[in-house]
């Protein structure tokens, strides 16, 4: 069968190569196109647009870039029509894939969506339009099941695919050597982010936080596809160090982390490293963002968890000190770590159901079976 795959950022890239690896164990005959990245490639994907030519984040970026994404929607329209899948596979990137998917059920394509959008969090209403337009919806998060039943949609609840990834890790067992890291000093995280935008909005946060404790060695977990100059604020401070494209690694010698919200707070509560969540946006973007958002935590961990398990500091709460404060009490307090930690065990209980991309792939052959 003839699968188009479309995957807008770099989490998605990682989640598309997995699931691709696995209809592959299963379709002999599977052949595979769309918009991806590296990963995906690498599984014989023929890849159309690298994710890297949309990476838009916040209001502003997308207003200023909607003559380009508007030509991108244009460009895979056009190659869908041409390739004539099977089914079209959807990968989270709700803004650019529910159009797509409007596109694949106005023209007769059989739609899949795999890590559906944040409905349940904000623009609810958005949940009649999926189910509009999707065929078979296949859900990472055990709370998203229970969402969609109040829109009378049945959706498959897969597992979780970071848990998937982390459980494949292969650590590098020389990584600290590799990059000057002492085992001896106590190993503080800094995962920034992989959008200009973050790195501009919480880099200088972080880079101040380092800078204020050189008894820590502070690691930025740093992007290669990013321009340099966003790390200008971390150059000058003596105890921050770079690796490039090593998260994991990092987080496997990781005292603590300060994190962007995202799926990098997941990944680090699945790693079991104490955190603080970071998060800011443009003014008129939260503005807009506070009156949309319907619930009550903006971090996995915390809204897996249903309670709060990590602080999260936001927008005007993201400042030096109360980074600085919860830092070190995330480092010196050891029964306030504990709890978190202890936390984190019932997250990774929650979300172990066996692997999310075979689960999924065996079932979106099934349904195209049918």
């Amino acid at each position: 069968m003839k699968y188009y795959i479309i995957a807008g950022e770099r989490s998605g890239d990682l989640h598309g190569s997995n699931l691709i690896r696995e209809i592959k164990k299963r379709d002999l005959q599977a052949s595979f196109r769309g918009f991806g990245g590296d990963y995906m490639k690498a599984e014989g994907f023929d890849l159309i647009v690298h994710y890297e030519e949309m990476a838009f984040m916040g209001f502003t970026a997308l207003v200023t870039n909607v003559f380009t994404i508007a030509q991108k929607i244009r460009q895979c329209k056009k190659d869908i029509d041409q390739f004539k899948p099977d089914v079209i596979i959807l990968i989270d990137y709700g803004g650019f894939n529910r159009r797509i998917a409007k596109f694949g059920k106005e023209n007769g394509f059989k739609v899949f969506y795999y890590i559906v959008p944040k409905v349940w969090a904000w623009y609810t209403s958005r949940a009649w339009e999926l189910k509009k337009n999707v065929d078979r919806m296949f859900v990472i998060l055990p709370f998203e099941k229970e969402f969609f039943r109040k829109y009378n949609v049945d959706v498959d609840y897969v597992g979780n695919p970071v848990l998937d990834a982390i459980k494949k890790f292969d650590p590098d067992h020389q990584f600290l050597d590799k990059n000057s890291i002492s085992p001896e000093k106590k190993i503080i995280a800094l995962l920034p982010g992989s959008r200009k935008m973050e790195l501009k909005r919480i880099g200088s946060v972080m880079a101040e936080v380092a800078a204020a404790n050189r008894e820590y060695q502070f690691v930025v977990a740093a992007v290669k596809s990013l321009p340099d100059e966003l790390y200008a604020p971390f150059k000058s401070i003596s105890n921050v160090k770079f690796i490039f494209d090593a998260t994991y690694d990092l987080l496997m010698h990781a005292d603590a982390a300060l994190v962007t919200s995202g799926t990098a707070t997941l990944e680090t509560g699945l790693f079991k490293i104490p955190q603080v969540v970071l998060y800011k946006a443009g003014s008129l973007e939260y503005m807009a963002l506070k009156k949309l958002v319907k619930v009550k935590y903006i971090s996995l961990v915390n809204l897996i968890a249903g309670r709060l398990v990590i602080k999260e500091l936001i927008q005007d709460d993201m400042t030096f000190k109360k980074v600085n404060d919860e830092l070190t009490r995330i480092l010196t307090d050891k029964e306030y770590r504990n709890k978190m930690l202890s936390e984190y065990e019932r997250v990774y209980e929650i979300l172990d159901t066996g692997s999310a991309s075979e689960n999924a792939a065996k079932l979106m052959i099934k349904y195209l079976g049918k």
